[in-house]
């Protein structure tokens, strides 16, 4: 089958359509139900080969074939129809291994212009089963002419993203001469408790005859996703945890059920921006909103090159007159406002009470000053963590931390609770009941600084399947939180963006895109951000500093407006000239952010290489569009493509000469000055 042909070459035997979305499945005795058809509409050229919908590996029973990947399980080639059934906008298929007796629904849910996929395997025999892994999403396509997008990261230097062709990855062996199929692969597989602390869960699989696809996985525990050649076909596959990768297993008592982490599936008519416009939608569309999120408030926190961790009334009034003369609406008082003056804020944490002494007044005293100033006060919590010399780690039971072989998990000074445990999450609820309700608390910033590990072997089979449970009951415990304070606001914030995927994301305000102090590191950062987050939740800081020159002033601020601005520095110590700046970009912010809400991402110079000289981010929202680029090199003429017959106008800063931009009614060419300096520009 040519990628470009409207109909599969095998006719399904049933069909699901919706809005921007086509499905099409068959149905066989001697085969699973197979995924034959995925199209934007039902006359629509498809983007898939047909394939199995789903994978089980159980421990006696692994793979059907030969191979390194987590396909052609031998229980999922097994799986038989059942039955099917539409509701709302959901389609459930029903297959059963008439070996074993598991069964397994597999709900399509349309978000979007994309589709939510899980899968819940119940074990319908008379003994127990072990689960060590089940397929979030497989789905193959034809053979063509593919790229494929991977994301890799790490602290300070968040979201540098790939682009190689697959035939580069996974090369050409032959394969009919041997007569068998390739083993090839080319795989992403997360490490421990950071979602994604090394690589991040989405991928796009470009496709330049046909339908590009993108997808993410939705889970804050362990997560694996691959490509693999598979004869005529690629087939990407996406795990949450594996017993392979991740130490999972889960027990199935007769009539128990496992469900899988959900993972996100999109299809573009187009390549990498229209792949990413794609995931953009369907990542709004999952999103549980609240009436407080639609206020988009700019938030100034005390940490970033500013206090870094040791607020006191004397440092911090100056920041709160300043933030407010700038244009913020909500102060975020960061870490150490719980710590003695001689202690050690990171590994006394965990009761969150106000430190004594600390505080003139008491840290109410301060955070009436907030109030005064017409902003809303929030505080820094790092729930999940209790310090080695915190009171509370000796109050707790055992079996409320992350344990390992009998002995409590400790990382670099921590402990990690266990929110399945009652008592732990009992803690947490009054931690955040009290905190508001002593000082009248608008915003929490949610941070997470530590890799547990694989996670806990507490009321589990295996650590992997412990982590998975805590992180479920995380985030209901969140979202429980959100329904008692419905007005405060929740960041997500995992030492900087260790933690950054959408099984949090999808109940978080905000996300922290990086804690990059360097703010010529941070414009590649805040650039690639949209491709990992909506621009709404890009929590990218903007801390302009007194030893700035106004060039970098409007440098370091561009990243916040082009994002979620959020605010930080010694505001009080710049210019006059800098402090204009600042108001300039927070009063521009304000003019867009509602457009930002509704914008999608576009690279018109390519995704940003770390190193990259010229950046730029296009959010376009439409007949309008915000257009940052930021010089970090030599002066350098930069054509625009993609912006052909439209307006491009500079907005920010309105008082720093104009870059210069030719082209008339044809494709406009930029004039970039040496760096570091940066520019915002409307596009009409």
């Amino acid at each position: 089958m040519a990628a470009t042909d409207p109909r599969p070459d095998v006719e399904p035997d049933f069909e699901w359509t919706l809005p921007g979305l086509h499905l099409g499945f068959d149905r066989a005795d001697d085969r699973p139900v197979r995924l034959v058809c995925l199209a934007t509409g039902a006359d629509a050229p498809s983007a898939v080969a047909p394939w199995a919908i789903v994978d089980v590996i159980t421990p006696g029973e692994h793979r059907a074939r030969n191979n390194q990947s987590l396909l052609h399980s031998g229980t999922g080639q097994r799986l038989r129809y059942v039955d099917h059934e539409a509701e709302d906008e959901e389609l459930r298929v029903r297959q059963r291994d008439p070996l074993t007796g598991l069964e397994v629904t597999s709900a399509f849910r349309a978000a979007g212009p994309g589709l939510q996929l899980r899968h819940t395997v119940r074990n319908g025999s008379e003994r127990e089963m072990v689960l060590l892994s089940v397929s979030s999403l497989v789905v193959a396509v034809p053979e063509g002419e593919h790229e494929l997008l991977w994301g890799e990261s790490e602290w300070l230097a968040e979201g540098r993203w790939r682009q190689r062709p697959l035939a580069e990855l996974l090369p050409d062996v032959n394969v009919p001469f041997h007569g068998q199929y390739s083993r090839g692969r080319f795989a992403l597989t997360s490490h421990g408790s950071w979602s994604s602390g090394s690589v991040l869960p989405t991928g796009v699989l470009v496709n330049h005859s046909g339908p590009s696809l993108a997808w993410q996985v939705e889970t804050s525990a362990g997560w694996h996703w691959e490509v693999a050649q598979t004869g005529a076909t690629v087939t990407v596959g996406v795990n949450g945890p594996t017993d392979m990768f991740h130490q999972f297993a889960v027990r199935l008592a007769p009539g128990e059920t496992f469900t899988s982490v959900p993972a996100g599936l999109c299809i573009a008519d187009g390549g990498r921006d229209a792949a990413f416009g794609a995931l953009t939608g369907y990542r709004r569309a999952i999103r549980e909103l609240r009436p407080v999120d639609a206020r988009l408030p700019v938030v100034y926190n005390d940490f970033m090159n500013t206090l870094m961790g040791w607020p006191t009334t004397e440092r911090l009034l100056p920041l709160i007159e300043s933030a407010a003369a700038a244009g913020a609406e909500y102060f975020c008082i960061d870490a150490g406002w719980f710590a003695e003056m001689e202690g050690n804020w990171w590994t006394g944490a965990g009761e969150w009470r106000e430190a004594q002494g600390r505080f003139a007044g008491g840290l109410l005293a301060v955070v009436d000053a907030i109030r005064d100033k017409g902003m809303r006060p929030g505080l820094w919590l790092e729930p999940e963590a209790v310090g080695v010399d915190s009171p509370l780690a000796g109050k707790l039971p055992e079996e409320a931390f992350f344990r390992r072989f009998g002995e409590r998990v400790e990382e670099a000074g921590h402990f990690q609770l266990d929110l399945r445990h009652p008592a732990a999450r009992a803690h947490l609820d009054e931690t955040v009941d009290r905190l508001v309700d002593e000082f009248g608390l608008a915003f929490f910033k949610l941070d997470y600084n530590t890799n547990s590990g694989v996670g806990t072997d507490v009321d589990a089979a295996g650590a992997g399947a412990g982590l998975l449970g805590h992180t479920r009951a995380f985030r209901d415990w969140l979202r429980a939180a959100q329904e008692r304070h419905p007005h405060v606001l929740f960041e997500n914030c995992g030492s900087g963006a260790m933690r950054m995927d959408y099984h949090v994301l999808s109940v978080a305000h905000l996300q922290s895109t990086s804690d990059q102090q360097d703010f010529r590191l941070y414009a590649p950062i805040a650039a690639a951000a949209p491709a990992s987050v909506v621009p709404e939740q890009a929590g990218n800081w903007a801390y302009p500093a007194a030893s700035m020159s106004v060039e970098e002033t409007a440098f370091a601020m561009t990243a916040g407006v082009i994002g979620r601005l959020y605010l930080s520095g010694f505001l009080g110590d710049l210019s006059v000239e800098q402090s204009s700046l600042v108001r300039e970009a927070v009063a521009l912010h304000k003019d867009w952010r509602h457009l930002i809400a509704a914008s999608t991402p576009v690279w018109p110079l390519g995704l940003p290489g770390w190193d990259d000289e010229v950046v730029a981010l296009q959010l376009d929202a439409g007949s309008r569009s915000l257009l940052a680029v930021w010089s970090r090199g030599a002066a350098a003429e930069v054509a625009l493509p993609g912006l052909r017959g439209r307006t491009v106008e500079q907005a920010y800063p309105i008082a720093l000469p104009q870059w210069a931009i030719r082209g008339g009614g044809g494709v406009p060419v930029l004039e970039v000055p040496a760096g570091p300096a940066a520019r915002i520009f409307t596009v009409r």
